[in-house]
Order: structure tokens, then sequence, then C-alpha cells
């Protein structure tokens, strides 16, 4: 049954939540997407981030990333503009319009998260949000150990995060990292 399978309640809630957030900003007036406002504060917060950056930081596709930015700059959201310090390179930088869109749409952006957090404690957010970026982690030290060359045999893997009792609490001291030597832990 899938409602008993952790991974299919944590893409459905997502996909409800993506769903409502962005019927709210549509029916707020905003012609924005969910993604195209996440790409928007990706190059807000670091105007010399590359696509393959954005594309990182945003869990998309180069592909969807370069479809994103185009649309974009025809909205007039981000420009292009010379890199100072290389004339090689170009930036995206947040329009007047980008910055304004971005300024605007933040009470929405805040009335979505509330309701969608209601009934939820400070301290299970903080768990779930723990729970989560424990997940991530072991799935991305699991994709660096696969890709691990054949000639390297150590690995460094944290062993605890110094958070106590799942609720982001920080400990005295985290545990040290173990190295692990062809699988096996040392």
């Amino acid at each position: 049954m899938l409602s008993r399978i952790l991974f299919y309640s944590i893409d459905k809630a997502i996909k409800r939540y993506r769903q409502f957030a962005q019927a709210n900003i549509d029916r707020a007036g905003f012609a924005i997407t969910i993604d195209q406002w996440l790409v928007l504060n990706v190059i807000q917060e670091k105007p010399d981030s590359t696509q393959i950056e954005i594309a990182e930081r945003t869990f998309k596709d180069q592909a969807s990333i370069a479809r994103i930015i185009n649309l974009l700059i025809q909205r007039a959201l981000i420009a292009i503009e010379k890199h100072p310090f290389d004339r090689r390179r170009s930036r995206m930088i947040v329009t007047a319009e980008g910055k304004r869109t971005l300024e605007d749409m933040m009470p929405t952006i805040k009335d979505n998260r509330a309701v969608a957090l209601r009934g939820i404690t400070e301290e299970e957010i903080a768990q779930l949000q723990y729970l989560l970026e424990k997940i991530f982690n072991n799935c991305t030290n699991q994709i660096c150990h696969e890709e691990q060359l054949p000639n390297q045999s150590t690995i460094l893997l944290p062993m605890d995060t110094g958070l106590d009792n799942a609720i982001g609490k920080p400990v005295e001291s985290a545990e040290p990292a173990r190295t692990i030597y062809n699988g096996e832990s040392q």
C-alpha cells in the first residue's frame, strides 16, 4: 500500500504543497511559477551563479534552468551583464522589476507556508527538517561513495551532525568522523 511508504508520503506532501502554493500565487495575480521564483531568488542571493550552480541549488536539470532563465529575461525580471572582473564571462542580475516581484510575492509565500505548517509545532518542524537533512545526507554520501574512483579507498563520513534529540538543538561536541576503508568502518 503506497500510503505506508515514507517516500511516497513525502512526495505526495511536496506535490500537494506546490499545487496549493502555485494556485495561491496565480490567484494573487503573479505571472510566475514556483520554479521561476526559486531561480530568481538564487540569482538575487548570488548574481555570479552559473547555470550549473543554479541547477544544483534548485534541484533542476540544466535544460529546465536555461528555459527558466530565458523566460525571466523575456519578462525583464533578470538581465545579463558583462562580468566586472572577467570579460569572457557574463552574469545575471535581478532587475528592479524582478526585485519588486520578489518583494511583492513575499506575503503570499509566507501565507502559503503558514497554512501548510498549521498545527505543527516549532519543535516538530525542527525535527522534520533534521530528519529530511539526514535522509538527504545519507543519499548524498551514498552517491559520493559509489562515484569513488577505483584507486581511492578512503572516504570520511560524519557519524553525527552535532544535533541532539533530532530537533536541531546543538550538542556540546559532535562525534568525530569515521573513516571507511573499502566499505568497512574503522
